[in-house]
Protein backbone atom coordinates (compact mmCIF):
# COMPACT_ATOMS: atom_id res chain seq x y z
CA UNK A 1 0.00 0.00 0.00
CA UNK A 2 1.10 3.42 -0.67
CA UNK A 3 0.48 6.38 1.45
CA UNK A 4 -0.58 9.61 -0.09
CA UNK A 5 1.20 12.54 0.04
CA UNK A 6 -0.48 15.90 1.27
CA UNK A 7 0.16 18.12 -0.94
CA UNK A 8 3.45 20.19 -0.84
CA UNK A 9 2.66 23.81 -0.60
CA UNK A 10 5.46 25.40 -2.78
CA UNK A 11 5.95 29.35 -3.17
CA UNK A 12 6.03 28.91 -6.71
CA UNK A 13 3.13 29.98 -8.89
CA UNK A 14 1.51 28.35 -11.71
CA UNK A 15 2.39 29.14 -15.04
CA UNK A 16 0.66 31.32 -17.38
CA UNK A 17 -1.55 29.48 -19.79
CA UNK A 18 -1.69 31.27 -23.57
CA UNK A 19 -3.71 33.89 -23.81
CA UNK A 20 -6.74 32.36 -26.23
CA UNK A 21 -7.80 34.25 -28.92
CA UNK A 22 -11.39 36.32 -28.72
CA UNK A 23 -14.37 34.19 -29.48
CA UNK A 24 -17.17 35.63 -31.68
CA UNK A 25 -20.35 36.27 -30.10
CA UNK A 26 -22.90 33.61 -31.22
CA UNK A 27 -26.29 34.74 -32.38
CA UNK A 28 -28.68 33.99 -29.69
CA UNK A 29 -31.18 31.83 -30.62
CA UNK A 30 -35.12 32.09 -29.27
CA UNK A 31 -37.58 29.85 -28.53
CA UNK A 32 -40.94 29.88 -30.05
CA UNK A 33 -43.48 30.88 -28.37
CA UNK A 34 -46.28 28.25 -27.25
CA UNK A 35 -48.85 30.45 -29.64
CA UNK A 36 -46.60 29.73 -32.61
CA UNK A 37 -48.05 26.75 -34.75
CA UNK A 38 -45.06 24.33 -35.35
CA UNK A 39 -43.17 24.19 -38.72
CA UNK A 40 -43.85 21.02 -40.47
CA UNK A 41 -40.97 19.03 -41.73
CA UNK A 42 -40.86 19.11 -45.09
CA UNK A 43 -41.27 15.61 -45.64
CA UNK A 44 -44.84 15.78 -43.34
CA UNK A 45 -46.53 16.45 -46.23
CA UNK A 46 -45.71 13.29 -47.93
CA UNK A 47 -47.60 11.86 -45.20
CA UNK A 48 -50.48 13.82 -44.98
CA UNK A 49 -50.67 13.00 -48.52
CA UNK A 50 -51.12 9.04 -48.26
CA UNK A 51 -53.54 9.29 -45.16
CA UNK A 52 -55.78 11.70 -46.99
CA UNK A 53 -56.16 8.35 -49.69
CA UNK A 54 -57.17 6.08 -46.78
CA UNK A 55 -60.73 5.16 -47.29
CA UNK A 56 -63.70 6.23 -45.04
CA UNK A 57 -64.22 2.75 -42.73
CA UNK A 58 -60.78 1.23 -42.94
CA UNK A 59 -57.64 2.06 -40.91
CA UNK A 60 -53.86 1.23 -41.55
CA UNK A 61 -50.55 1.71 -39.48
CA UNK A 62 -48.40 4.01 -39.22
CA UNK A 63 -45.40 2.31 -40.38
CA UNK A 64 -47.38 1.54 -43.38
CA UNK A 65 -47.96 5.23 -44.09
CA UNK A 66 -44.23 5.83 -43.91
CA UNK A 67 -43.83 3.09 -46.36
CA UNK A 68 -46.25 4.34 -48.77
CA UNK A 69 -44.88 7.33 -48.12
CA UNK A 70 -41.00 6.55 -49.39
CA UNK A 71 -39.97 7.31 -46.15
CA UNK A 72 -39.77 3.26 -44.67
CA UNK A 73 -38.69 3.06 -40.90
CA UNK A 74 -39.83 6.75 -39.93
CA UNK A 75 -43.21 5.48 -38.35
CA UNK A 76 -42.12 7.96 -35.11
CA UNK A 77 -42.36 10.69 -37.83
CA UNK A 78 -45.58 9.54 -39.08
CA UNK A 79 -47.10 10.43 -35.21
CA UNK A 80 -45.12 13.60 -34.72
CA UNK A 81 -46.94 14.53 -38.06
CA UNK A 82 -50.15 13.54 -36.95
CA UNK A 83 -50.00 14.96 -33.49
CA UNK A 84 -48.93 18.32 -34.84
CA UNK A 85 -51.81 18.61 -36.64
CA UNK A 86 -53.98 21.81 -35.17
CA UNK A 87 -57.73 20.49 -36.01
CA UNK A 88 -58.67 17.28 -33.66
CA UNK A 89 -62.15 17.53 -35.05
CA UNK A 90 -60.61 16.88 -38.70
CA UNK A 91 -61.39 20.17 -40.78
CA UNK A 92 -57.92 20.14 -41.92
CA UNK A 93 -58.55 17.38 -44.47
CA UNK A 94 -56.43 14.77 -42.69
CA UNK A 95 -58.33 12.02 -41.16
CA UNK A 96 -55.72 11.44 -38.83
CA UNK A 97 -58.11 8.87 -37.02
CA UNK A 98 -57.69 6.18 -39.47
CA UNK A 99 -54.00 5.78 -38.55
CA UNK A 100 -53.51 3.19 -35.55
CA UNK A 101 -50.48 1.60 -33.77
CA UNK A 102 -49.99 -2.25 -34.89
CA UNK A 103 -50.59 -4.96 -32.67
CA UNK A 104 -49.87 -8.71 -32.92
CA UNK A 105 -52.01 -10.91 -34.71
CA UNK A 106 -52.51 -8.97 -37.28
CA UNK A 107 -54.36 -5.97 -35.29
CA UNK A 108 -53.98 -2.52 -34.45
CA UNK A 109 -55.63 -0.14 -31.80
CA UNK A 110 -55.55 3.31 -30.70
CA UNK A 111 -52.33 4.77 -29.63
CA UNK A 112 -53.23 8.17 -28.27
CA UNK A 113 -51.78 7.93 -25.07
CA UNK A 114 -54.35 11.02 -24.08
CA UNK A 115 -57.56 9.50 -22.85
CA UNK A 116 -59.87 12.44 -24.50
CA UNK A 117 -57.63 12.15 -27.43
CA UNK A 118 -58.12 8.80 -27.72
CA UNK A 119 -61.35 8.12 -26.70
CA UNK A 120 -62.24 11.02 -29.78
CA UNK A 121 -60.43 8.84 -32.12
CA UNK A 122 -62.20 5.71 -31.35
CA UNK A 123 -65.79 7.45 -31.49
CA UNK A 124 -64.64 8.95 -35.06
CA UNK A 125 -63.73 5.75 -36.25
CA UNK A 126 -67.31 3.54 -34.70
CA UNK A 127 -69.22 6.62 -36.62
CA UNK A 128 -66.96 5.53 -39.85
CA UNK A 129 -68.42 1.74 -38.99
CA UNK A 130 -65.19 0.56 -37.80
CA UNK A 131 -65.42 -2.02 -35.15
CA UNK A 132 -63.29 -2.52 -32.02
CA UNK A 133 -63.28 -6.12 -30.10
CA UNK A 134 -62.86 -6.16 -26.09
CA UNK A 135 -59.56 -5.21 -25.70
CA UNK A 136 -59.78 -2.29 -28.10
CA UNK A 137 -58.22 -3.55 -31.10
CA UNK A 138 -59.36 -3.20 -34.56
CA UNK A 139 -58.93 -6.69 -37.03
CA UNK A 140 -56.88 -5.63 -40.36
CA UNK A 141 -58.00 -8.82 -41.82
CA UNK A 142 -61.26 -6.89 -41.70
CA UNK A 143 -60.66 -3.22 -41.66
CA UNK A 144 -57.41 -2.76 -42.67
CA UNK A 145 -56.23 -0.76 -45.77
CA UNK A 146 -53.14 -1.56 -47.28
CA UNK A 147 -52.39 1.49 -50.07
CA UNK A 148 -54.20 2.44 -53.17
CA UNK A 149 -54.84 -0.44 -55.16
CA UNK A 150 -53.71 -3.19 -52.77
CA UNK A 151 -56.22 -6.05 -52.75
CA UNK A 152 -58.27 -6.90 -49.38
CA UNK A 153 -56.54 -10.44 -48.06
CA UNK A 154 -58.39 -13.77 -49.13
CA UNK A 155 -59.94 -15.12 -45.68
CA UNK A 156 -57.91 -18.13 -44.92
CA UNK A 157 -59.28 -21.29 -46.75
CA UNK A 158 -59.74 -24.42 -44.57
CA UNK A 159 -58.70 -27.63 -45.69
CA UNK A 160 -60.41 -30.66 -47.01
CA UNK A 161 -60.02 -33.43 -45.36
CA UNK A 162 -58.58 -36.55 -47.12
Amino acid sequence: MSARRAPSKSNKKPAKKAAKAPVKARARISRAEPDDAVEPVSWWEDFYRVVRRIPRGRVTTYGVIAALAGHPRSARHVGFALAALKDPDGSSRVPWQRVLGSRPRNRAAVTIKDPINGALQRALLESEGVTFDTRGNVSLDRFGWAGPGAKKPAAPRKRARA
